[in-house]
């Protein structure tokens, strides 16, 4: 298994707290109604420092907020974002998915599945976009001890793509919407993009220009 780092953007890059504005493109109806968005729903201006653009994903800057990002050592590619705040931290994943299907159906049972093989439990729950997965699985720290760490699973459907978040900490527990973490999750803007994409295939994220490396200070679950 490839090791990964993580990156976070040079400080101050981010720091504007996240403002709601109304998307300016086509209304959204459903779970999605106050975002995540698709750009189409939600044109994003590259040059808005108060974001941080990561290729795929566009997200709104808070100076309460940590935002890491997750790179391969092999690749060196970005492979999830981070959002770390005091009461607890999501990681963002971006997939295609195919036109007009579920793929968080598909996907649910699989990361369940993974979670029994190693140990640990997959409980469905309703989450804010639908079901959810409830798990809690065992996991190492970097100094090689071992630890239970419960986590939510939620799977947020777009137009051709699947925005996958696990939260751990208090919103794993207990998801507010008023809450820090889940209103900067809601600015969240996806760029799926226009090239051919196999279902289940992540959605290219890049560094910003001045990120700058840090190690983890705990391992993240598989």
């Amino acid at each position: 298994m490839r090791k990964r780092r993580k990156a976070t953007p040079e400080a101050g890059s981010v720091a504007e707290p996240v403002e709601e504005t109304p998307p300016a493109g086509p209304a959204v109806e459903g779970p999605r109604a106050h975002g995540p968005f698709d750009v189409s729903e939600h044109p994003v201006d590259e040059e808005d420092e108060s974001r941080a653009h990561l290729g795929a994903l566009s997200i709104a800057g808070h100076p309460e907020v940590e935002l890491r990002l997750q790179v391969d050592e092999g690749s060196g590619n970005v492979v999830a974002v981070m959002l770390v705040a005091k009461d607890g931290a999501m990681e963002l994943r971006a997939f295609a998915a195919p036109r007009n299907e579920d793929l968080w159906d598909e996907i649910r049972p699989k990361l369940a599945a993974e979670a029994a093989r190693r140990g640990g439990t997959a409980t469905p729950v309703e989450g804010p976009y639908g079901t959810a997965l409830h798990m809690v699985v065992p996991g190492v720290t970097p100094d090689g001890q071992k630890v239970t760490q419960p986590q939510t699973v939620i799977g947020i459907a777009g137009p051709r793509w699947l925005l996958r978040v696990t939260a751990f900490g208090r919103p794993a527990q207990e998801y507010r919407p008023d809450g820090l973490l889940e209103t900067v999750l809601r600015s969240v803007v996806v760029n799926r993009g226009n090239q051919p994409m196999a279902p289940g295939e992540a959605l290219p994220l890049v560094l910003p220009g001045r990120a700058q490396r840090v190690e983890p200070p705990v391992q993240p679950p598989v």
